[in-house]
């Protein structure tokens, strides 16, 4: 665009405004059902954009944080059918019609936020399309084959023919976007597997300064995520049932009944906890156990935040998080003697830990690193 974005919260007079000094920004994410990660990104850019416009596929205010809970959002015809904020992705084959139903054409710059369907909107010749991708849709393209493994007998009849066509677009719409920000180094090879683009890569805003480190530390391991196949949560209990060591696991999901069922006692489940409890058995863990293969996985980067250690699987977003043989240990296979070893090497490691490195180290994912980063990208289109 050629001109610096506006500070957050500052807005210009229209008297002193110059042309396309201030341009009008529409923010497009997939769905807005539940405060994950992309929210978190979405919030940000909010900051930087605070009178950019919202527009989304599916959306349920009940869930948001007040920030976007308070926003205007403009949501395609995807969000008025049946059923539509529990059975979303039920309407996946529905969205692209939708998203290019959505009229852009008023606004300079366009920032779409990729993980379900989001970069095929159609804008003006002479706006700037930038899309921030967490990951292309991993359900029709990498992870097709195990959603399709666990989809109910229907789905499974269904997903071949319509994913099939789903990919067809996803990778033409690819071409609508005039730059891609990946959130990893592992997603910027994703993007150019799939998509063969090329993109920037900016880490996503995560905000360590609310995180401390505790006086005291626990004997238990920690493990926080959704309880679904490709985090691989039956993986950390396997590993712990075999070694014996106490484990902490919070979380919920499909697989948590199972889990719980194979579960020795040294493994205790908590399915919900609020923010300062969170923030306690980040600081006071033994080491936090990362078992997915993640796009970049901002649960590490709290606890290094909070000043403890990681054992991560040596793929994906941690290779960016995580600094080995400083802020944390790595296991080269999903598979349960690996794991095991790597908690061995974790207590050997733990001896020779500095909290203060990890806390330094996470605070590189600070907002302010995103702010500046993204800026400087729109500065010079």
């Amino acid at each position: 665009m050629h001109s610096p974005v506006a500070a957050p919260g500052h807005a210009r007079s229209s008297a002193s405004r110059r042309p396309f000094s201030e341009p009008r920004v529409a923010i497009v994410h997939y769905w807005f059902v539940a405060m994950r990660g992309g929210e978190r990104v979405v919030e940000r850019l909010l900051h930087l954009f605070p009178n950019a416009d919202l527009f989304t596929n599916v959306y349920d205010r009940s869930k948001m944080s007040a920030r976007l809970a308070s926003a205007p959002i403009e949501a395609g015809f995807v969000n008025r059918l049946p059923f539509a904020r529990s059975l979303y992705k039920y309407y996946l084959p529905l969205m692209p019609m939708a998203l290019e139903g959505l009229d852009l054409s008023e606004y300079d710059l366009v920032i779409s936020s990729e993980s379900g369907p989001a970069k095929g909107v159609i804008t003006r010749p002479g706006s700037e399309h930038i899309c921030y991708c967490h990951s292309p849709m991993r359900y029709i393209w990498d992870h097709y084959h195990q959603y399709h493994a666990e989809a109910s007998t229907p789905a499974r009849l269904a997903m071949p023919f319509m994913y099939h066509r789903l990919r067809q677009w996803d990778v033409s719409s690819s071409a609508r976007v005039d730059q891609f920000i990946a959130n990893s180094n592992f997603i910027r090879q994703r993007i150019e597997k799939v998509w063969r683009r090329d993109a920037h890569v900016i880490h996503p805003p995560v905000e360590t300064n609310l995180f401390s480190q505790a006086d005291e530390v626990a004997p238990n391991y920690l493990w926080v995520g959704q309880m679904v196949p490709y985090k691989r949560p039956d993986l950390a209990v396997e590993a712990f049932n075999e070694n014996g060591l106490p484990l902490t696991m919070v979380g919920t999901g499909g697989m948590l009944k199972k889990l719980k069922a194979m579960a020795r006692p040294n493994i205790t489940f908590i399915e919900r906890l609020d923010f300062a409890a969170l923030r306690e058995v980040y600081a006071t863990c033994r080491a936090f156990i990362m078992t997915a293969e993640e796009d970049f996985g901002i649960t590490p980067v709290e606890c290094m935040a909070s000043g403890r250690p990681v054992v991560a699987f040596g793929r994906g977003g941690a290779l960016d998080s995580v600094v080995e043989g400083k802020t944390g240990i790595f296991f080269d296979r999903q598979d349960v003697p690996s794991l095991v070893q790597a908690i061995d090497d974790m207590e050997y490691f733990l001896d020779h830990f500095e909290p203060q490195a990890a806390i330094e180290h996470a605070s590189n994912f600070a907002p302010e690193h995103f702010d500046r980063r993204f800026s400087s990208i729109v500065e010079t289109t």
